[in-house]
């Protein structure tokens, strides 16, 4: 995708519990009140097909291979990304995802001990070579992440993985907040960290502040919408 592309990739990631989606529906919220163009999409789903893979991933009754389980993640992804976000991006639209690629990395590289070269091959064939302009990454332990799921009407198969595999999860986020590790990974692009322990409105003014000094254009629509 041409650099002259007007539309903005912002992604929400982290760990279970983080509050990625919390604060994607505030800014989600802000524009729409501000009257600023822009979707959101979650993965998996996103797509007629997309939507029936989530399903069956996050089913707890479910039973998936971890090979399985990755690909049918990226089937997804691909599917999103042709269908939905490449169209959005390319019309000049702001697109925010509730998680992308460094899910994968996190869950599937580290979590389920995947090799790393077969998952990023993969991806780059799901994602077509697409990279967000910034990748909002909340930072929270595993443990209180999951206290917080779990407080939820029910639990997920992949919140149900157990606390090992949340560990080695929240382990990879934190790695993927150095230089080291983002110089080495450039299809992931530009990676914020932010301290989710806080409460909503706390890490919302985070949110901004990390949005608006990157796309100062939108300084102008959050004080519009508030």
């Amino acid at each position: 995708m041409s650099d002259k592309r007007r539309g903005r990739l912002i992604v929400f990631e982290g760990v279970e519990g983080a509050g990625k989606s919390t604060q994607l529906e505030r800014l989600d919220g802000h524009l729409a009140r501000a009257g600023v163009p822009h979707r959101a999409f979650r993965e998996p789903g996103g797509t007629v097909l997309g939507d029936s893979i989530r399903a069956l991933l996050l089913d707890p009754l479910s039973t998936i291979s971890a090979r399985a389980e990755a690909l049918l993640f990226m089937a997804s992804r691909a599917e999103l990304v042709s269908r939905e976000l490449r169209p959005a991006l390319e019309a000049g639209t702001i697109v925010f995802l509730d998680r992308f690629f460094l899910s994968t990395y996190a869950y599937q590289i580290a979590g389920r001990d995947l090799a790393e070269s077969d998952v990023r091959s993969a991806n780059t064939m799901a994602t077509h070579g697409l990279v967000p302009d910034v990748t909002l990454l909340l930072t929270l332990s595993a443990d209180v992440g999951l206290r917080r799921a779990e407080r939820r009407s029910t639990t997920d198969r992949i919140e149900r993985s157990g606390r090992e595999f949340h560990t080695r999860v929240e382990l990879a986020f934190r790695e993927f907040t150095t230089r080291e590790w983002q110089a080495a990974h450039e299809e992931c692009g530009p990676i914020v960290a932010l301290d989710a322990s806080g409460d909503a409105d706390a890490v919302e003014a985070l949110v901004f502040d990390a949005v608006t000094s990157r796309f100062p254009e939108l300084r102008t629509a959050f004080g519009a919408a508030a």
